[in-house]
């Protein structure tokens, strides 16, 4: 580790030496920053940089400050609290997004947790549904879908939740955490009535493009796109069939973790290390207090409604509106049933701080990825390859870059940052430069690969957050997630490939 942390300081102050050198040798430029500007092969520096450094730290949160740096001293920007980070937090997009991901998801999970609605939940799914091995995968992956909302939340969430119902029911670790942990982004991807959609639509817009033009353009198009996401449908449909116990597409693993569970009755592998997670199975529910499970399924259905009504209406899901009703609605139907104005707050602000590290990376991702606009590095990459790559061939190259770069960082949202800027504007110059006959179609088929390969690299790290919280929640060994899991996702990633160069060559 000491030698990691050694290679990684030399990468970073390397890093730094380069971008004052190339703010000195293009000062002139900066001053005139232009949209069909770039700074040559030193525009994807920061992006590499945060890769890099990743890979040495394991540490999402320095790479992508450290990627930051870089980006703002290339651009004269030496002053990071004024010059940087404060511009980019005052923005109205980073500003509802630290709304909603912070406050209202946060505090919802919380009050949640005060109230043990969420337990009681469970409880009630175990005494009505859960009959064995199979209805108690079921029943995790139908609340997989349930919070639709994705990453951390909908991990903790589902995890802690089935944890109890699929240990009574002997479901092996392996098979529980990747469920749990297949059907968060996956699914966040494909119904994506949550943060998602508002936090992505700032990174893909492309001058002279008119379906990207306005924010409500950009959501139409994120949602337009959705049938596109093959490799989440086919992780959300791959995890449905081993909670059947079809297990044919699982993995060589998943069928062993199966079959000691059967034999045996082992919920882990032999020299297994599983992850302790209690302070995510306890819930501090004042001791006057009686759980309901209605508290839990009102405010769900509500901010569901909310969510997709508003989306029919409006043609934009009022996400802000659907949380901020839930949360409401859960604090006071606890107050109504006795629960002290207290005791709420104490829950909400424990939501806080479980979310805090998360919302500081989000924050991070959305700095660097504005950085990265400024700088060029999606012109560059165009200039580079946009009249010399086949046009259906970009898809599935776009995928293994995101693929790879989520699998270094651990996080889609930071690679989201760091690759739609650059590849968005090259798909579009090549859907020009080669007369697609249809850009629109071809433009949807490119995000998807992004969206979609970010969402695996994510899933299968072993640094990502919902890697860790998905092992964590469900009591497995991490690496024995990481292991078993990789393959199945490895075979849905492929069909997926194979589907988007198909429609990209036949009907684009």
């Amino acid at each position: 580790m000491k030698n990691h942390n050694f290679f990684a300081l030399i990468i970073f102050v390397s890093g730094i030496l380069a971008a004052v050198s190339v703010h000195h040798q293009y000062a002139g430029h900066l001053e005139l920053l232009k949209p069909v500007s770039h700074y040559g092969i030193w525009s994807l520096l920061p992006g590499l940089i945060t890769i890099a450094l990743c890979l040495f730290t394991r540490e999402p949160l320095t790479a992508l400050l450290g990627g930051i740096v870089i980006g703002a001293f290339m651009l004269g920007r030496y002053d990071l609290t004024d010059k940087v980070l404060i511009p980019n937090l005052a923005k109205e997009g980073s500003a509802t997004i630290l709304l909603l991901y912070l406050w209202l998801l946060g505090g919802l999970l919380g009050v949640w947790s005060k109230t043990g609605a969420a337990q009681a939940f469970a409880k009630f799914m175990t005494q009505h549904f859960v009959k064995g091995q199979r209805s108690a995968k079921l029943v995790a992956w139908l609340l997989g879908i349930f919070f639709f909302q994705g990453g951390t939340i909908s991990t903790v969430l589902v995890g802690t939740t089935v944890r109890p119902i699929a240990d009574k029911a002997k479901v092996s670790h392996e098979e529980m955490s990747y469920i749990v942990d297949s059907t968060a982004s996956p699914v966040a991807s494909v119904l994506a009535f949550n943060a998602w959609p508002l936090y992505i639509q700032g990174l893909i817009f492309v001058p002279g493009v008119s379906f990207l033009a306005t924010e409500a353009d950009r959501l139409n198009f994120f949602f337009s796109s959705v049938p596109f996401s093959f490799y989440s449908i086919f992780a959300v449909t791959g995890t449905l069939l081993l909670s059947l116990n079809i297990t044919c597409l699982s993995g060589k693993l998943i069928k062993q973790a199966h079959k000691r569970v059967l034999t045996t009755g082992e919920l882990d592998a032999k020299g297994a290390r599983p992850l302790g997670a209690s302070e995510l199975q306890t819930t501090k529910v004042p001791d006057h207090y009686s759980p309901h499970v209605l508290e839990f399924i009102i405010p769900l259905v509500s901010l569901i409604a909310i969510a997709v009504l508003t989306f029919v209406y409006s043609g934009t899901p009022k996400v802000n509106w659907a949380f901020g009703t839930a949360l409401l609605l859960s604090a006071a139907i606890a107050m109504a049933k006795g629960m002290s104005l207290a005791d709420v707050v104490e829950g909400f602000g424990d939501g806080l701080k479980g979310v805090v590290l998360a919302s500081v990376i989000l924050m991070l991702a959305m700095t660097i990825g504005s950085i990265s606009k400024e700088i060029g590095g999606g012109l560059y990459v165009v200039s580079l390859l946009g009249e010399r790559l086949t046009f259906w061939l970009l898809p599935v190259i776009l995928q293994l870059i995101t693929m790879l770069i989520a699998f270094s960082t651990g996080t889609s949202w930071g690679t989201y940052a760091i690759t739609f800027p650059l590849a968005m504007p090259l798909a579009w110059a090549i859907a020009q430069s080669q007369s697609v006959a249809n850009p629109e179609l071809f433009m949807m088929i490119c995000f998807a690969t992004v969206l979609n390969g970010s969402v695996f690299g994510d899933q299968c790290s072993p640094i990502s957050d919902t890697t860790i919280l998905s092992s964590m929640t469900t009591g497995c060994d991490l690496m024995d997630h990481v292991k078993s899991q990789i393959i199945p996702a490895i075979f849905a990633a492929s069909l997926a490939a194979c589907l988007w160069t198909a429609v990209a060559y036949f009907f684009v």
